[in-house]
């Protein structure tokens, strides 16, 4: 078929044998369209040079083009008030926008701010992923606010049901689960948990119930005197590792809720005389790039940030298309290294 000037959607349509809207939907990404059709379809419109005119597409469907990624201030020993388990996320949801035809639009945020009153009403973007916001209880009237006024958005953490909007996250339960069934396969008798095992963080709930579970399994029941709260910093895991050791506390293993606890935890047991795997063991959850290269190197918890990114960006590209969206839990990997082997050295 030969096309006189610049080609259009309606010329990749007849190419292709579908409609116009089809084209468009695959053009978005949307998952509307099945995996075959929206191959043909970019395949053809890579040989017509066809160009998205984003311009003309926001006039059209009064949408940016636009989608805002709102980090909210997390403690940290430097100042970029960023957890570093985000900054991987970050890479992924920029790919996952660009072969989607969106731009990404980063904004730091402070919890106390209105952000939940922005963006998408002010037409900056079509959508909003949030990544982190701190105390649940606290942040939970503000997400049931935004999908009251009827914002597009999608959230990472735990994925439970009754929560306000879409959200995306890991199987923290399972994760929880087996690494403390790893710690006590290496015949640890007594495991410490380091984290809040509460709902007002749902993720860290989840990875204690997991942890509980595990123990049960194996005919204990999940000591309370064992569990410190702690939020994920290496200062909070340094604490709450301290004030179980000045309690007098007796056990073999930390089970840590995050690598930043767990980091923490290392630190405070050196400084105690404690040799981490000898006299006790430690895991961790996340698997940041700082876990494999602390001493000794970290076992934890990998959580699948790429495919994160990539289901973060989909979902919300589908509530702005109005397509039924449901959250979900991606599934997580137990990595294991020296920090929690028997016998491993120093």
């Amino acid at each position: 078929m030969s096309i006189k000037g610049k080609a259009t959607s309606l010329d990749i349509a007849h190419m292709a044998g579908v409609s116009q809207p089809t084209v468009s939907r695959a053009l978005r990404g949307s998952p509307m369209v099945n995996a075959e059709t929206r191959q043909r379809i970019l395949e053809i419109a890579r040989q017509l040079n066809y160009k998205v005119d984003k311009n003309a597409s926001s006039l059209r469907c009064q949408q940016s083009g636009t989608l805002a990624l709102l980090f909210f201030e997390d403690p940290t020993p430097d100042d970029s008030l960023i957890n570093p388990f985000f900054h991987s996320m970050l890479g992924s949801i920029t790919r996952a926008c660009a072969l989607h035809g969106h731009d990404l639009l980063v904004s730091f945020q402070q919890l106390s701010s209105d952000w939940h009153a922005d963006f998408e009403d002010s037409n900056k973007a079509d959508g909003i992923i949030l990544l982190g916001y701190g105390d649940y209880h606290e942040s939970v009237e503000r997400l049931q606010r935004l999908v009251e006024q009827g914002t597009h958005f999608v959230r990472w953490g735990a994925a439970l049901p009754g929560q306000p909007g879409v959200s995306v996250g890991s199987d923290n339960f399972q994760g929880g689960f087996d690494i403390t069934a790893h710690l006590l396969e290496q015949g640890c008798q007594r495991i410490a948990f380091l984290g809040h095992a509460s709902s007002h963080y749902p993720e860290f709930d989840e990875r204690y119930r997991g942890h509980a579970d595990a123990l049960r399994a194996r005919g204990r029941e999940p000591d309370a005197a064992l569990q410190h709260d702690a939020i994920t910093t290496e200062e909070s895991g340094h604490a709450a590792c301290l004030a179980l050791l000045d309690r007098g506390e007796r056990f073999d293993a930390v089970c840590a809720a995050s690598d930043l606890i767990a980091i923490g935890a290392l630190r405070a047991l050196r400084e105690r005389g404690l040799r981490v795997p000898e006299d006790v063991l430690v895991t961790g959850f996340d698997d940041i790039p700082l876990a494999a290269s602390v001493s000794p190197a970290l076992t934890t918890v990998q959580q699948d940030t790429k495919q994160a990114g990539q289901l973060l960006v989909e979902k919300l590209l589908a509530l702005i298309a109005r397509e039924p969206v449901e959250g979900i839990n991606i599934p997580v990997k137990l990595v294991v290294r020296e920090s929690s082997r028997r016998g491993a050295s120093l």
